[in-house]
This record gives structure tokens, C-alpha cells and sequence, in this order.
């Protein structure tokens, strides 16, 4: 009997192991440090639409030193462009979008609706304001995820993007049901030692 509870416990212990780091599986990352710094520039694997954004950073336009590089999401045609990225084949379930946006550090307030699946967020940033991290929620239904950003400016000073992250978020119940279903196997050992 005690050794069916130890190959129980070890059991437990192995899928709990698999199945405890309850963390979100990345699916995606993008903190522009791989792209070439250019004014109105397109950033690799990103579509522009409606107007142009910046890649700008250390030496090139840096507003936000000791960041590496990021986005003027107005950028320098006098029309903000609509940054987007596009995910498809993606299981079903829920996911979570988290970026970084400042203020644009040279003049005016900015407004910035960021679009996640069939949801959308509309973020107020003050001139000034630093790295704010802000995230959103959206539950993919059919493999297909569209992720934007659109500074509602067009004075070439937009908001500033950075570190945009998609996950896939997983089950809470999943780890809880293991152990149910563990505990529930552990009875019925319980009770055939008995019979």
C-alpha cells in the first residue's frame, strides 16, 4: 500500500511539475531592437497603414535613453500610422497582449486606441509620461488575432511604443483538475487495498 501511495505521490509531483507554472506560453515578442532606425519606417513582420511610424533609439531621435529602440507612432509625414500585426493558426482559447507606451517627450498630450481581437482600449498619455505598461485580454475563436496601435495625433510627435508581448493564456482550472483526478485515483487505490 505505501508504495502505491509513493508511485501516486510521485505521479502527482511529475504532473503537477508540467502543469504548475501556471505562466502564459509567449507566442510572440517584439522590442524593435532588431530593426534598422529610420524615420517612417515599417518595423520586420509589422504592417503600416493610413500613415507612417518611426524607428528611433540610442543616437537616432532617442526621447526615452536607455531603451533601445521603439516606436514614434506618428511618424514623419505629418499623418500617424496604424501599426498592426496580424496572428494566424493560433489555438483557441484566451490571450493577453502587454506593451509599453510613453508620452511622446516633445510637445502635446497623446491618444493612442490599441485593437486586440474584438476588443479595443483607448489609452490618454500626458506629455511627459514614461513607460506605462498596459495589457488587454482576447479570446481567439477562430486561430485569427489582429493586435493595433493608432496615435489618434498627426503633428509627427506621437506616443512611443515598446515591448509588445502576446501569450497564450492558460486554463486556471487545469492544475486544480489534476489534482482532483489525482486525488480521486488515490481513493479508489485506497479502497481496493481494503477490499
Amino acid at each position: 500500500m505505501k508504495s502505491s501511495f509513493r508511485r501516486l505521490a510521485a505521479i502527482a509531483a511529475l504532473a503537477l511539475s508540467a502543469t504548475a507554472p501556471a505562466h502564459a506560453a509567449v507566442v510572440f515578442s517584439d522590442n524593435f531592437d532588431a530593426n534598422a532606425m529610420g524615420l517612417n519606417f515599417v518595423p520586420a513582420g509589422w504592417s503600416v497603414s493610413a500613415g507612417t511610424v518611426d524607428i528611433i533609439g540610442p543616437g537616432f531621435f532617442d526621447l526615452m535613453p536607455g531603451s533601445g529602440k521603439y516606436i514614434d507612432l506618428d511618424g514623419s509625414t505629418g499623418q500617424a500610422g496604424v501599426l498592426s500585426k496580424t496572428f494566424t493558426g493560433l489555438a483557441n482559447g484566451l490571450y493577453q497582449v502587454t506593451f509599453d507606451l510613453a508620452g511622446n517627450h516633445r510637445s502635446g498630450n497623446d491618444t493612442v486606441v490599441v485593437g486586440f481581437g474584438g476588443s479595443s482600449q483607448t489609452v490618454n498619455l500626458g506629455i511627459n509620461q514614461g513607460w506605462t505598461t498596459l495589457s488587454m485580454l482576447a479570446t481567439v475563436t477562430n486561430g485569427t488575432l489582429t493586435l493595433s496601435f493608432d496615435d489618434l495625433g498627426g503633428d509627427n510627435m506621437g506616443a512611443l511604443l515598446d515591448r509588445v508581448s502576446v501569450s497564450a493564456v492558460p486554463e486556471p482550472g487545469t492544475p486544480a483538475m489534476l489534482l482532483a483526478g489525482l486525488a480521486v485515483l488515490g481513493g479508489v487505490l485506497r479502497r481496493r487495498r481494503s477490499d
